[in-house]
């Protein structure tokens, strides 16, 4: 596909801010975070940089799994506020340059939900087709999602004598995209939301949305992806659909709708997340550097969305057994910090042991990855979890503003905060935003800079991704070219300062290496040779000016 017009495409150098409504400001002050207090912290956000919100569900729901049980696609949890309080923050983040996502969770719905209601009730309830029954659940069944919480994916409903599915919980049941009325209701929640001014949707776990029921022909599943991408750009031309997809990389193109594209737009790299965590154990970057040279081309329009933490547990599923194992040993040696059997319950602070030199190190390499980089909420501050918070959660506590009551986020008593708050070395006392905003040397100004730099550097973006070969140990380096321009970028994973020899092949005569966080320039000789110096966990993005080359570094 030729890209005539890049103007839309504004995912690939976006920085994409993931958030929790509920647990990021509270405005009236009933310990649970709502739409008024987002608003009120626009302005923060487009401070930092973020040029696209993320939204995690803020629905209806019994919330009995954290918002991912939906009881009605169109609505608005009345804690979080109404219709109106989401459209004005839509508004308001508009006014900023702010685009807004939502999650888009239709795989299944609560069992609340009153198609599910109404389906339960009779054989012949005219519901009953949007979910997956059988008579009897199949002879060979798929393996539940969450392991030790769930012992099969089908669970027999007394009333009407069947069994339902359920790929994740026994509360959450799948709806059946085989039928095309709930193709069409799928179709009509987009629209509504598009109409509300959102620029895009994250798709959840989008192989099991798009897997028909067992023993239904639909053709081609991949086709009910082009068919929602089709209808996003007829009624928006430039809305995104973000993908949750975390499977190997061979399979992860068809997800794009192949070299052709026509799907989805981004794509979380799973795969590349994990060998950057055992790269991290083992202070070498020889498992991504495995990684990102087995990432597949993609369509010109899509891309990787990079990212360093997200909402769930961080998972290992795709690291082979041993080096899950050597991950857990280093990250997670208390079985309490582990979930599921594959994942990880903490933060990146805490688990780096709060050295800054690492942690500003990965944040360094996060941005400058190819792609578009993804922040959850609080990393930006370096908040850690709350061990006090079984499983998966333990992540989705309180933004922290301040030192103050509840760090800021609410004045409600502290037993009404919708999850309570660290008390250990990362609680707000220690870790807060209105300190840092006025510390030039803290992690948040820090991203704010690296914000900066990316959204200066189109290349990181937009240009072919390369891996340098060289033989200083420890140390990832790539490069990053496009018809903007060239940048490199070196990473030490180790703790021992390095001096790297680069080789950048033939160059113009007069061609230098700009430092985009500090003042050094490197002559770089018309063979484009030269040598970097690393300190420990160091990191350097060199831009490759040629005389005459006019960007502002």
């Amino acid at each position: 596909m030729k890209i005539t017009d890049t103007s839309d495409l504004w995912w690939k150098s976006a920085v994409i801010y993931c958030l929790d409504v509920e647990t990021y400001m509270d405005d009236n002050d009933d310990g649970v975070g709502d739409f008024a207090g987002l608003a009120r912290r626009i302005d923060y956000l487009a401070d930092l940089g973020v040029t696209c919100l993320w939204l995690m569900p803020f629905y209806p729901t019994p919330d009995r799994d954290d918002g991912y049980d939906i009881s009605d696609f169109y609505g608005i949890d009345p804690r979080l506020g109404n219709h109106g309080d989401f459209v004005e923050v839509i508004r308001t983040a508009r006014d900023r340059g702010m685009r807004v996502i939502i999650d888009l969770v239709v795989n299944h719905t609560s069992d609340k939900h009153p198609w599910f209601v109404s389906a339960r009730r009779s054989r012949t309830s005219p519901y009953r087709d949007f979910y997956v029954w059988r008579d009897e659940p199949p002879a060979q069944e798929e393996p539940t999602v969450f392991p030790g919480e769930e012992a099969s994916v089908w669970e027999y409903d007394e009333r009407t004598g069947q069994y339902f599915q359920h790929v994740f919980y026994r509360h959450q049941p799948d709806l059946n995209v085989a039928n095309p009325r709930v193709r069409d209701e799928i179709a009509k929640t987009i629209g509504f939301w598009l109409a509300l001014g959102v620029s895009g949707f994250r798709l959840d776990a989008v192989p099991f949305f798009i897997e028909p029921p067992d023993g239904v022909d639909v053709g081609d599943p991949h086709e009910l992806l082009r068919d929602l991408k089709r209808f996003l750009q007829r009624r928006v031309g430039d809305a995104a659909l973000l993908g949750e997809v975390n499977v190997p990389y061979r399979d992860q193109v068809k997800f794009f709708g192949g070299q052709r594209g026509g799907e989805l737009d981004l794509q979380f790299d799973f795969l590349g997340m994990q060998a950057l965590y055992l790269s991290l154990a083992r202070q070498d970057p020889a498992p991504l550097v495995k990684a990102l040279r087995s990432r597949p081309d993609v369509p010109p329009e899509a891309g990787w969305a990079n990212f360093v933490r997200n909402h769930d547990e961080l998972t290992l599923d795709k690291l082979t057994e041993a080096e899950r194992e050597e991950v857990f040993e280093v990250f997670a040696p208390d079985e309490a910090q582990r979930v599921y059997g594959r994942g990880i319950t903490r933060r990146l602070p805490t688990m780096l042991g709060g050295d800054p030199r690492r942690i500003r190190m990965v944040y360094s390499l996060l941005f400058s990855l190819p792609g578009t980089p993804v922040l959850f909420y609080g990393e930006e501050i370096g908040m850690g979890e709350n061990p006090e918070i079984q499983g998966r959660t333990s992540v989705r506590t309180p933004m922290q503003w301040s030192d103050g009551k509840n760090g800021g986020f609410s004045r409600a008593a502290p037993g009404r905060l919708v999850a309570p708050i660290p008390t250990d070395g990362y609680a707000p006392e220690h870790v807060n935003a209105l300190h840092q905003r006025a510390d030039e040397g803290s992690l948040l100004r820090f991203i704010q800079q690296l914000i900066k730099r990316y959204r200066t550097s189109s290349e990181i973006g937009w240009g072919t991704p390369r891996v340098l070969d060289h033989d200083a140990a420890g140390v990832l380096a790539h490069e990053l070219r496009s018809d903007v321009g060239r940048m490199v970028a070196l990473h030490n994973f180790s703790d021992v300062p390095v001096r790297v020899a680069l080789d950048l092949g033939a160059v113009e005569e007069g061609t230098m290496l700009l430092d985009l966080h500090g003042a050094e320039r490197l002559p770089l000789g018309s063979r484009g040779r030269t040598e970097v110096e690393l300190e420990a966990f160091g990191y350097r993005w060199l831009r490759v000016a040629a005389p005459g080359d006019t960007r502002i570094s």
